[in-house]
């Protein structure tokens, strides 16, 4: 067990950007790729992974220390404080069966290939962290039972495949990548409430038929609503609420335009790579299993890149904060994952046929599921980071993260919790 163990720790610790590129290899070969073109492929793939991440961190080196200034410009004070995904993951991997998660969502994977029950192949390890978060909390208030800790990670990994399947034609229509499908952990909880919600507008006359696209926006606004110059502007007026008026405003929206108009350009190295592989997957599959389809599941990151999606994850940051402030019952502030908003809303542009407007109320909606599944974990995750000995932030009573707000990991917790009382 300790040999498994090391080898999956081994694994993560290369990160995405490399480990990405050697599943992608291995996967070529099996598919009957050469190797050059497998191994260009695999390349290929990690330098768009490598570049997506270099500009993600530029989204988040601009957007992190504006939230922090408008947080404190606003003065809220409230019990839970927000300390990012990072505390998640740690806290997910930090118990007994956070290493074994891997061999449980890969078991599952497997099983369900076999049986035809998904055509998602996860290889998206890194975020397996979500599953072993959900495994970790019903452990934890299980009074430590590991079979029902890793049966839960089991259960969020199974309903990731299909709700990545669910979706699939969706995403690979609207961005354009063909053979991809979006099983990451958190991602797959809001397809349900976005699905809910496209079923309520829908009734209604006049709300169901605005659409803010990019083209229609680009169309009224002319040069202003190109994806670059919204960008800045976004980043402007963000950066005056943050900063007031500050040379620090014209720095972020000049990050924002960039962040607008590279990501875009690098989602298309992704695909340069991906194409050879989902041709090579649809041969295999064709000759094998009856033209069977064959979905390779990656990481809701590769999604951030269209301009609704970022658009609207800088306009939910001032009104995630309204939110925490307002809502009654909520105490976690937001913070150290406010920046990564995009990311909350990144399934809502492909299942509306990238709708600005309907990605920003069904945000609302997300976000305040976020805030109080983060506000009904904090006490939990406060006592396990105590034990883990993570030092609370100073002025936080509790602490939280809004990545972790998954309603699957509360629904299976709180089941757990009601029925052993811990």
């Amino acid at each position: 067990m300790e040999a498994i163990k090391s080898v999956f720790d081994f694994l993560t610790s290369l990160g995405s950007p490399v480990m990405l590129p050697i599943v992608i290899f291995i996967l070529g070969l099996i598919l009957g790729q050469k190797i050059s073109r497998a191994f260009v492929s695999a390349m290929t793939v990690g330098v768009g992974f490598v570049g997506l991440g270099l500009v993600i961190s530029l989204l988040f080196q601009g957007l992190g220390p504006a939230t922090d200034a408008f947080v404190k410009a606003r003065g809220l004070q409230l019990n839970a404080l927000d300390v990012g995904w990072g505390v998640a993951a740690a806290i997910a991997f930090g118990t007994a069966i956070g290493s074994l998660v891997f061999i449980v969502a890969l078991g599952v994977n497997i099983i369900m290939l076999a049986f035809r029950w998904t055509k998602t192949l996860n290889v998206d390890m890194w975020n397996y962290w979500h599953y072993a978060f959900t495994g970790s909390l019903v452990y934890l208030v299980s009074g430590n039972n590991m079979v029902l800790g890793l049966l839960a990670a089991a259960i969020h990994a199974a309903a990731s495949l299909l709700i990545a399947d669910w979706t699939a034609k969706d995403v690979q229509e609207f961005f354009k990548i063909p053979g991809v499908s979006i099983p990451q952990g958190w991602a797959i909880t809001s397809v349900p409430i976005i699905k809910g919600l496209n079923w309520i507008v829908e009734q209604i006359p006049g709300l169901r038929d605005i659409h803010w696209d990019s083209e229609s926006l680009q169309k009224r606004l002319g040069v202003f609503g190109q994806p670059i110059i919204m960008g800045a502007i976004l980043g402007l007026l963000f950066g005056l609420l943050a900063y007031g008026f500050s040379t620090q405003v014209l720095t972020l929206a000049v990050q924002m335009a960039a962040v607008m108009l590279l990501i875009p350009r690098i989602i298309a190295i992704f695909m340069e790579g991906l194409t050879p592989l989902s041709e090579a997957a649809r041969e295999f599959m064709k000759k094998r299993f009856a033209g069977r389809d064959f979905y390779i599941g990656l990481d809701s990151a590769i999604l951030i890149g269209h301009p609704i999606t970022i658009s609207a994850g800088i306009l939910l940051i001032p009104i995630t904060l309204l939110l925490a402030a307002i809502l009654p019952g909520n105490n976690t502030l937001p913070a150290a994952d406010l920046a990564a908003t995009a990311f909350f809303v990144a399934m809502v542009p492909p299942l509306t046929k990238g709708n600005l407007f309907r990605s920003i109320l069904y945000g609302i909606v997300i976000m305040v599921v976020v805030l109080y599944i983060s506000s009904a974990f904090a006490p939990l995750l406060t006592q396990v980071a105590a034990s883990i000995k993570f030092a609370i932030p100073e002025g936080a009573v509790q602490i939280t993260g809004l990545s972790g707000g998954n309603w699957i990991a509360w629904v299976l917790t709180s089941v757990t919790k009601l029925v052993f009382g811990h």
